[in-house]
């Protein structure tokens, strides 16, 4: 049996794992690799297997980072299953045609470019007819339910925390009459976050073990201040009446932002103040959530059966946005007000465009409420870098920049190492870390370590290692 890592090793993006038993060949995850234009082109365009080598492929969640050369894989003749939760399922439906749409247009941008060098053109990585593809391939599976992946290998998925529908798993690998159990967290989510149930062990009787370590070195601020860590800059820059930029991952932050604004507003915590989501992606994905009220916590249900204001994601003073008419009015509009919109780290999306119109009046915030990989403009905004170029133009940031981090989707340091110290110590016998950038993978496995564990690797992209 092999594991072979080619994605989210020593990074935190492009989430892609093979796993070899008997003449069985399965993909776990099938993320975009999320940086530098030009160096994502050249590493998504690619595959490093052939893709009818691979058997089938199985999900941990929706998120881009993690399924999003889906349709690349199709487009190279994949037509395997994919498995996946059923809230995932819905997920991708909405969130696989938004990316074939922004593959689209982000080669139409490159090629205007190249018309005026007399360069040769470039392709989408992938097209809407791609995803088309994709979808009738998806399967989804209910949590705690062990289903046939292929011969020889077997999965259960239980509730990770992280986003809707987001799990770990367990795989059950028969080779040559022996078995092998591999434990894979996927993104961990955080206990006692809004809406989301907290998440569940996936039990202790692993061999090995594939965790996650975005915050495998930082701890994060209780999820009881959200409320307060989010009202106080919110006050701040509404008595100066300037706008408030919140950029937005279209799945999960965006809700529960939507979902924290409410509470504030009922309670009368917050002023009148005007309450815009801009994005398309988060109208549809804020759909889904209202499907999956299985997913919810005792909290986010009570909601959902009060008598009254019983929308967790809708109230009186929040309007969704689809089109773009709608959101280029906001760029005139005086402040005060709040505005949400994608791409949470700032690369894509509408929310480029809002930053580009308010980053140079003072007035006004942005506020960041989620991981910024390195290289994207969210990274230099939460740098403060005082010159930040949007759509190849410099641009002066002196509006404030908060940055709130308690509103992580993923499990902090402490999280992480209480998670992973429930497995059985004498059972365990390999660890990888994964996702996550060189210096938190590493804090990560000192950690593990201290807990008692012995085998502990941080792999790179490529490293291939026997599991047993």
């Amino acid at each position: 049996m092999e594991i072979e890592f080619q994605g989210a090793a020593r990074t935190v993006t492009g989430s892609m794992h093979l796993l070899r038993a008997g003449n069985r060949t399965i993909l776990l995850e099938c993320g975009l690799f999320q940086g530098h234009r030009d160096e994502a082109r050249r590493i998504n365009s690619e595959f490093p297997f052939e893709a009818d080598a691979i058997d089938a492929v199985v999900l941990s969640h929706a998120h881009i980072d993690h399924t999003g050369n889906l349709p690349g894989l199709v487009r190279k003749g994949y037509r395997g299953p994919v498995y996946c939760t059923k809230a995932t399922e819905d997920l991708l439906g909405v969130m696989l045609r938004d990316s074939a749409f922004i593959q689209e247009r982000d080669a139409e941008f490159i090629n205007k470019k190249h018309r005026k060098k007399w360069l040769p053109p470039v392709t989408p990585l992938y097209t809407q007819e791609d995803v088309e593809e994709t979808l009738p391939l998806l399967r989804g599976i209910n949590y705690s339910t062990p289903f046939d992946v292929t011969e020889g290998i077997s999965c259960r998925y239980e509730d990770a925390g992280h986003i809707l529908g987001s799990a770990s798993l367990m795989l059950t690998l028969r080779e040559n009459g022996s078995t092998t159990k591999l434990a894979f967290t996927g993104d961990l989510g955080r206990f006692g976050l809004p809406i989301l149930r907290d998440p569940v062990f996936i039990g202790n009787d692993a061999d090995v073990l594939v965790t996650e370590s975005t915050y495998g070195g930082r701890f994060h601020a209780p999820v009881e201040e959200m409320q307060n860590q989010l009202l106080e800059p919110i006050l701040r820059a509404a008595e100066r009446r300037g706008k408030i930029i919140i950029p937005g991952f279209s799945v999960g932050r965006t809700q529960e932002i939507v979902y924290t604004l409410h509470n504030l507003s009922v309670d009368g915590k917050i002023p009148y103040l005007p309450v815009f989501v801009d994005s398309p992606l988060s109208v549809n994905v804020t759909d889904v959530f209202r499907k999956h009220p299985e997913c919810y916590d005792q909290e986010a249900l009570a909601i959902l059966h009060a008598p009254t204001n019983n929308d967790p994601f809708g109230f009186e003073r929040l309007t969704y946005i689809r089109d773009v008419e709608h959101s280029k009015e906001l760029n005139d509009r005086p402040g005060p007000f709040i505005v949400i919109a994608a791409s949470g780290m700032c690369d894509n999306g509408r929310i480029v465009h809002h930053l580009a119109n308010s980053i140079e009046d003072p007035r006004n915030m942005v506020i960041i409420a989620g991981y910024q990989a390195e290289n994207t403009l969210g990274k230099k905004l939460v740098l403060r870098q005082p010159v930040v170029n949007i759509f190849g133009e410099p641009h002066e940031l002196k509006a404030e920049v908060v940055v709130l981090n308690s509103f992580s989707g993923h499990a902090d340091r402490n999280e992480l190492l209480g998670y992973i110290g429930k497995f059985d110590k004498k059972k365990l016998k390999q660890i990888y870390i994964v996702h996550g950038d060189p210096d938190q993978s590493e804090k990560l496995a000192g950690g593990i370590q201290n807990l008692g564990f012995g085998e502990v690797h941080v792999p790179s992209r490529g490293d291939r290692a026997s599991i047993h």
